[in-house]
């Protein structure tokens, strides 16, 4: 048996427990909690849906349950509902961080870039150490053209996450927009040590630009 299969019997077997236990308790939270991630893991996404929409039905205060849903419904690029679900979270509670980071990545993809911002300030406000905020928030102030800004979001991120290679690729992009192209050259190099995939063509203007 391949590690691949092995892998797969024991979180069948994981499953069919899990299932078990919610017969048995229908009312428990956690219990239908638990089974809705690992259908997740399993791919069986139809099934997490199902179940952590169980929670919910038993306990519409279940903040956990609204996260874990506002993400698969924002990988199936289904962003209205993941937005509702979000959105739902902060109302049990307001400072969940997490929520108002997703929140910020659907207004990002809906293009609505001071939405997405506004949404990065409370996600940090509450949780100043949520790394992807901060490099979520450095994308989108690019976006904006706020490059201070995106620099100094970028640098927070790093800070607090040293490796991350896309907070350094978007301190490179800053710094370059800020003419800063020997900072930005070094940031690159270093996203791109850190396993990013930092794109040639930006690699190749940051050298025209030294070479100017």
């Amino acid at each position: 048996m391949s590690k691949q299969e092995q892998s797969q019997e024991e979180l069948n077997k994981i499953i069919g427990e899990l299932e078990q236990k919610c017969a048995e308790m229908p009312d428990n939270v956690p219990a239908h909690h638990h089974l809705a991630l690992v259908y997740r893991k399993a791919g069986r996404i139809d099934d997490a849906i199902r179940e952590l929409e169980k929670c919910l039905e038993l306990d519409d205060q279940s903040v956990e349950a609204y996260i874990n849903l506002g993400a698969i419904y924002f990988e199936q690029g289904n962003l209205e509902k993941a937005l509702e679900v979000n959105q739902n979270a902060i109302k049990v509670l307001p400072e969940m961080a997490r929520a108002h980071n997703n929140i910020g990545l659907i207004k990002q993809q809906h293009g609505d870039a001071a939405g997405a911002i506004t949404a990065y300030e409370q996600a940090v406000r509450h949780d100043p150490k949520l790394t992807n905020a901060w490099v979520n928030m450095a994308s989108c102030r690019i976006m904006a053209g706020e490059f201070d800004l995106a620099l100094q979001a970028a640098k927070e991120a790093i800070k607090l996450e040293p490796e991350f290679g896309m907070a350094h690729n978007n301190q490179a992009v800053a710094h370059y927009y800020l003419e800063q192209y020997q900072d930005a050259k070094k940031a690159a190099e270093k996203s791109k040590s850190l396993g990013y995939p930092v794109d040639p063509r930006f690699l190749q203007a940051i050298e025209e630009a030294l070479a100017a």
